[in-house]
């Protein structure tokens, strides 16, 4: 990336950390299989299964550690391979989810983004699998779960955008991706309490995910996940400088008074489509998204803006920015000089 092009959209995609980057580089040499019986396959598999004990401590996570893919192939497991009758979620989660789950119970969601209320209203029963978004990718929204009446059902928690940054909370299967906190792309895992709440599939990781394991990406997730600190406060200084600029220059913050993970906001600029603003930022060396980097390239209007009450125009003058532990002051109000001049000239 060029030296004068600033980097908003880390809720997309996180550049690898320096000891992420070293410890995948280190693994190349552990080119055995993990499976192999001999002593270089029993030497990667020690190293598969230090990498594994290392992820669950550093998330705090008591259970089973399944290496995916990443979240996306996280979630299909968990919510085509559950052991449950019903599925039940929200219209404001990631298109992984709505893709596996086209024919689950859409709950209602309010102004915010936010599906408690329509659960206690629903309350699912145990044969049912609840899936929530801890974070919303799109507007950072951060869902209750904690309040969530674990007698519901099986929680399943996307927790792509929060893992590595929050505590996670307490549900029975977590999604993972090792990209969003600085691990290479390409691998994630599934966090399950119980194996018993899936159906296995063959193969390995104890027999519910098949194909070799990606030893060089699993053992820098892991050198991600260890090399952590805690710079939310610092992100939520940025984050509170950069909505007080928008609001003062015209601009409407998503969600503004919910919960939100310091690292992801989205505004909308009135009179500019997000199409335009994305050109001009991209012009001008800014990288921002419209919603998630997993949708915004076919420019549709965001479905979780959508369901949260907003019009069609309104929405589609909303882009999303996203930091990471190297965002600057000097970065938010770089992006915020260009924002105030581009909407000054949208107003005129």
């Amino acid at each position: 990336m060029a030296a004068d092009r600033l980097y908003l959209d880390h809720a997309a995609t996180t550049p690898m950390l320096p000891q992420a980057r070293a410890a995948m580089v280190a693994a190349l040499d552990l080119w055995a299989n993990p499976s192999s019986p001999h002593a270089d396959g029993r030497a990667a598999r020690a190293a598969l299964e230090d990498a594994r004990a290392r992820i669950a401590a550093a998330l705090g996570w008591k259970g089973h550690v399944i290496f995916t893919s990443g979240a996306s192939e996280a979630i299909a497991i968990a919510l085509t391979r559950a052991r449950a009758r019903r599925v039940v979620t929200s219209p404001v989660e990631h298109d992984a989810v709505l893709r596996v789950t086209p024919g689950a119970d859409r709950l209602p969601v309010d102004a915010n983004g936010i599906v408690l209320d329509a659960v206690r209203a629903e309350r699912p029963h145990a044969n049912a699998i609840l899936a929530i978004q801890h974070v919303n990718n799109e507007t950072g929204v951060i869902q209750p779960l904690d309040r969530i009446d674990r007698a519901s059902g099986i929680l399943f928690a996307d927790c792509a955008q929060s893992a590595g940054k929050l505590p996670l909370p307490d549900a029975d299967m977590i999604a993972v991706s090792a990209h969003k906190f600085g691990g290479p792309p390409g691998v994630g895992a599934l966090l399950i309490g119980d194996l018993a709440l899936i159906a296995p599939s063959g193969g390995q990781e104890q027999g519910y995910r098949a194909g070799t394991e990606n030893l060089p990406a699993i053992l820098a997730m892991a050198a991600a996940l260890d090399a952590q600190s805690n710079w939310l406060p610092r992100a939520a200084a940025l984050r509170a400088r950069l909505d007080a600029g928008i609001e003062a220059a015209g601009g409407t913050i998503v969600a503004r008074d919910a919960p939100r993970i310091p690292t992801i906001a989205s505004y909308r600029m009135p009179g500019l489509s997000a199409r335009a603003q994305l050109i001009q930022f991209d012009m001008q060396g800014i990288s921002v998204s419209a919603g998630s980097a997993c949708s915004s390239g076919s420019l549709k209007t965001s479905h979780v803006l959508g369901a949260m009450g907003w019009d069609e125009a309104a929405a589609g003058e909303v882009v999303r920015v996203s930091f990471g532990p190297q965002t600057s002051e000097h970065d938010v109000d770089r992006f915020l000089a260009a924002w105030t001049t581009m909407a000054h000239r949208a107003r005129s």
